[in-house]
């Protein structure tokens, strides 16, 4: 229990932190959002208006103060350039993005585990050198280059999935395919490399030397002790792959919190651009608090460090 609330005290700090640092920053920025709306020729007391209404006037305390009391309620503001409810925008987006990041995870592990377990139990042989050569190229292709090849061989020339869009889970494949292959070659190498250390290990060659069985020491001894690297590094690079939808969301067009992100800075729509930092930071935190617990569950020791 101390090692929970410790982990949650610890997100909690963190995000009050993020929230701080995000609204300070973007608070500094040089151009005014009344201009920006009404533009340059707009008329001074228009503009002084809205700069009015939208609290702009107010010490940056006490506008920080009521965005955290609003975010605390759900209440984003309203976002400047679609003049609707910052949480509304965001709340029709994040199932896109959530889906999308999840379908990758599940490609990356799902491809990842079996592959660098076999490279490691087999080293040197033929599966070896094919996981090393599939993790090589893996990790020099870039997602956003590979999502244009998925989309002119798979929707192109195959129509076998629709090239950009929404239209339900099948526009998420080929998105999820261009997220999850260069995560899975760098996890393929890192269990490789976890598991060649734990295979070497006293207690595996005793494991061997009274007859248990191959399958049955990787899967039941081996893996475990070597799945605390595994989810450590899988936890870090889930962090990266939740920043990596943005792109890949504006390579497939989805509509997901990418594409109101790049719109939202660049017209300096600062309610939309703090809401999803928040919510992209939010998710971050949750992802790692959730690691976190894995790896106690693995090692009983973490829990006491």
């Amino acid at each position: 229990m101390r090692y929970a609330a410790g982990k949650v005290v610890s997100f909690a700090a963190t995000l009050f932190i993020i929230s701080l640092i995000t609204f300070t920053a973007l608070q500094v920025l040089p151009g005014d959002p009344a201009l920006l709306i009404l533009g340059t020729e707009g008329d001074p007391e228009a503009v002084e208006a809205l700069r009015n209404r939208l609290g702009l006037d107010d010490p940056v305390p006490i506008r920080y103060g009521r965005w955290m009391l609003g975010l605390l309620q759900g209440d984003m503001g309203e976002s400047l350039r679609y003049n609707m409810s910052a949480s509304e925008l965001i709340l029709r987006a994040l199932p896109i993005s959530l889906m999308l990041a999840g379908a990758a995870v599940g490609l990356s592990l799902c491809a990842a585990l079996p592959l660098g377990v076999l490279c490691a139990t087999f080293r040197g042989r033929s599966i070896d050198l094919f996981g090393l050569t599939f993790a090589q190229f893996g990790m020099a292709i870039p997602s956003f280059w590979l999502g244009i090849l998925l989309i002119q061989v798979f929707a192109v020339r195959l129509h076998l999935a629709p090239p950009g869009g929404y239209e339900g889970i099948t526009s998420l494949v080929l998105p999820a395919v261009a997220l999850a292959l260069p995560r899975a070659a760098i996890l393929t190498r890192m269990v490789r490399a976890s598991m060649l250390d734990v295979l070497h290990q006293d207690y595996v060659r005793t494991a061997r030397s009274k007859g248990v069985s191959l399958w049955a020491v990787v899967f039941k001894h081996a893996l475990r002790n070597a799945g605390i690297n595994i989810f450590t590094v899988a936890g870090i690079h889930l962090t990266q792959l939740l920043a990596g939808t943005i792109v890949i969301e504006q390579v497939f067009a989805l509509p997901g919190l990418g594409q109101l992100l790049l719109p939202a800075v660049l017209q300096r729509d600062l309610p939309l651009v703090q809401g999803l930092v928040m919510i992209g930071a939010s998710l971050i935190l949750m992802a790692n608090l959730g690691f976190d617990f894995i790896l106690a569950a693995l090692d009983p020791r973490i829990r006491f460090d």
